[in-house]
């Protein structure tokens, strides 16, 4: 049956300054539960009583390199069963298992990158792996036809060389505007770093970074992406950050516009 399964990859093992995205995946979890709020989305879909939404738990992510071939291998089996997947991080070195499996299976595919960071660094203190470098690993393996990056703030002059290596189009946030609106042509993938989010919003994250977005222009803009969405990731919520759950809660309501995003894209196979 095609639908939408959500996989939860608790991996942070080459996270910077902060561990604890780790932890993430039963909180966002716990966050949809919660009865606060319920699982409809903004586009009517009620995610509780979907038949076609399916959650494969937890992954058992062994450390080391080992750890992306793990993840690229569940994400492409899911991808094989007909399943559209939403990986729940975990930090943002999840991104490149999980594109180097949806690039197997769709040609053409855009990346859209939400983050405060462009994550495009050869290398973060000696490591390849780090969840500062996984757009550097896809772009120079060609997986992807584009990668188009919002909502950026950080950008530094070795991340700057990269952009121009790889032909990244960066929307930063000085050339962000209410109406934006990403134009794909093929299939979409979405990568979204909770801290592309002003702190204000999100304040659960291991790199906090002022003058982000607010959560109803990053709603509008899953919203407003032309082209079918097929895949996406949610990542860098960090618990130990989130005393109040506020984070949780707003990384819920995302996971949920990206999911009916996700399920429209299903229906059409």
């Amino acid at each position: 049956m095609r639908g939408v399964t959500l996989l939860g990859v608790p991996w942070d093992e080459h996270s910077s300054h902060l561990r604890g995205a780790a932890l993430a995946p039963p909180a966002l979890r716990a966050a949809l539960r919660s009865p606060s709020s319920n699982l409809s989305t903004e586009s009517g879909l009620d995610l509780g009583d979907e038949p076609r939404l399916a959650d494969a738990g937890d992954l058992e992510v062994p450390p080391g390199v080992a750890a992306v071939e793990t993840i690229e291998e569940s994400v492409a089996r899911l991808l094989d069963r007909e399943r559209r997947v939403l990986v729940l991080g975990g930090d943002h070195a999840v991104a490149w298992p999980s594109v180097r499996a949806h690039a197997r299976r769709y040609e053409d595919l855009t990346v859209l990158h939400l983050d405060a960071h462009p994550d495009l660094y050869d290398e973060f203190e000696g490591n390849r792996l780090s969840h500062a470098c996984p757009f550097a690993r896809i772009m120079e393996e060609g997986q992807v036809a584009r990668l188009v990056q919002v909502g950026i703030r950080t950008m530094n002059p070795p991340q700057r060389a990269q952009a121009e290596r790889f032909g990244v189009e960066v929307i930063d946030m000085t050339l962000w505007r209410p109406d934006l609106t990403v134009n794909a042509a093929g299939p979409v993938y979405v990568s979204l770093d909770l801290d592309v989010l002003d702190p204000a919003f999100a304040p659960g994250v291991s790199h906090p970074e002022p003058g982000g977005l607010s959560t109803r222009e990053v709603i509008g803009l899953l919203q407003r992406v032309k082209g079918p969405v097929v895949g996406a990731d949610l990542v860098e919520l960090n618990p130990t950050r989130d005393p109040t759950g506020l984070t949780a809660r707003v990384a819920a309501k995302l996971a949920k516009e990206l999911l009916a995003r996700l399920l429209t894209t299903a229906e059409c196979g």
